[in-house]
């Protein structure tokens, strides 16, 4: 146990308690051993999922894979190629309209360029080949906007955001298995998952909710409105599995929702247009990226930042202005947890924040880029987006 892991804060928090016995008792029960749906790979640590995608804590799976991140531009219909060993672009390539994210495979063999050909039916899935970093023949798929994968890794699950629907494809040749609509989502978005596989819960961007989906069952458990004219983007889970932190563009700030009961439970301030979140190596702290304006489109050029919230207390304990403005949007943490790679979504750049300093360099890019992967991250496989690394 390190003297920064969400086990030693609770810990920490029992020191002078009268009912040491019953705070103890929570500390034993909270690192239970966590029984996963059929298929997934076990929780090593309860107290935090993300224990195995670690400081350079890389999987045999990734054995020869470039280090390289992969920028999708929306409005170039390129990936640009960046080398993090020289902060320079070394290859451009085209792909379908609309390249929106950058999207590990769970087996982590293949990255995959969604297409969504903004919301009509000629979209398209490209992959790309981790050793030589070079694209494959794309496959037609129906308004892939996001994608990801079931905890078992069998199949992998296409965001049709302007369908309101999921599609189910396999993993490998993304031929399609079945759909589930979810009707109440309008702009179904982003996704994380339950530290046992259960249940994933979906961001309605277009409908200030959030989507409940059973992922054994398949099918719709229910709807949580946040606020009718909120815009919820990004999402992501704590350490220990129990809250979902959600963020809101419109908000300027990260909901608080109890997974199991999905009630909301609290609210942090960031800043304006808060919209991509990723967790440190260590799982201590959450990276959020403040866009620095509320609008979906159109060019600007605000005080966009990076807010670094402390898992364990709950609290902004850092903001990272970058100079002169800016708009960081989404992106990942580097294998060794240095740096923090983001789009910066109106500007046609890319961010590489210092995770100690919050120094901000930026490399140009093409025309609107939107959902970078780093690769390879550790972990022992992805569950999707610009990698939920597990």
């Amino acid at each position: 146990m390190t003297p920064r892991s969400p086990r030693f804060f609770r810990i920490a928090a029992c020191i002078g308690v009268a009912l040491a016995a019953a705070c103890a008792a929570s500390i034993a029960a909270a690192a239970q051993p966590v029984t996963t749906v059929a298929g997934m790979p076990r929780v090593v640590d309860a107290s935090n999922m993300y224990s195995e995608a670690g400081v350079n804590h890389f999987s045999p799976a990734v054995d020869g894979a470039l280090p390289r991140i992969y920028v999708p531009n929306l409005r170039s219909k390129t990936v640009s190629v960046i080398d993090p060993a020289t902060f320079k672009v070394v290859d451009t390539f085209a792909v379908g309209q609309s390249p929106q994210h950058v999207v590990p495979s769970w087996d982590l063999q293949t990255l995959w360029v969604t297409n969504n050909a903004e919301g009509k039916n000629d979209g398209s899935l490209t992959p790309i080949n981790t050793k030589t970093g070079k694209p494959g023949t794309a496959i037609p798929v129906d308004d892939p906007y996001n994608m990801y994968f079931t905890p078992d890794g069998k199949e992998a699950i296409v965001v049709a955001e302007a369908h309101a629907r999921l599609d189910f494809r396999d993993a490998h040749t993304m031929a399609l298995h079945n759909s589930l609509q979810v009707p109440e989502c309008k702009g179904i978005n982003h996704a994380d998952f339950s530290i046992d596989g259960r249940y994933a819960i979906f961001t309605c961007e277009f409908g200030g909710k959030l989507a409940k989906i059973d992922m054994v069952k398949r099918k719709v458990v229910g709807y949580l409105l946040l606020d009718k004219k909120g815009m919820p983007q990004d999402i992501r889970v704590s350490p220990d599995g129990k809250v979902f932190f959600v963020a809101d563009m419109m908000a300027n700030g990260v909901y608080l929702i109890d997974g199991d009961s999905f009630t909301r439970i609290g609210f942090i301030p960031t800043g304006v247009g808060t919209h991509g979140m990723y967790p440190s190596r260590d799982g201590t702290k959450l990276y959020v990226a403040n866009r620095g304006t509320n609008r979906i489109h159109g060019k600007r050029h605000g005080k966009g930042s990076v807010s670094v919230i402390d898992f364990a207390t709950r609290k902004v304990v850092a903001n990272w202005p970058i100079p002169h403005g800016g708009s960081p949007d989404m992106g990942n943490v580097s294998a060794d947890g240095k740096l923090l790679w983001l789009s910066g979504r109106f500007d046609d750049v890319v961010y590489a924040f210092d995770t100690t300093t919050g120094a901000v360099r930026s490399i140009k890019v093409g025309a609107e880029p939107h959902g970078l992967a780093v690769w390879p991250q550790p972990g022992r496989y992805s569950l999707g987006h610009t990698g939920i690394m597990r």
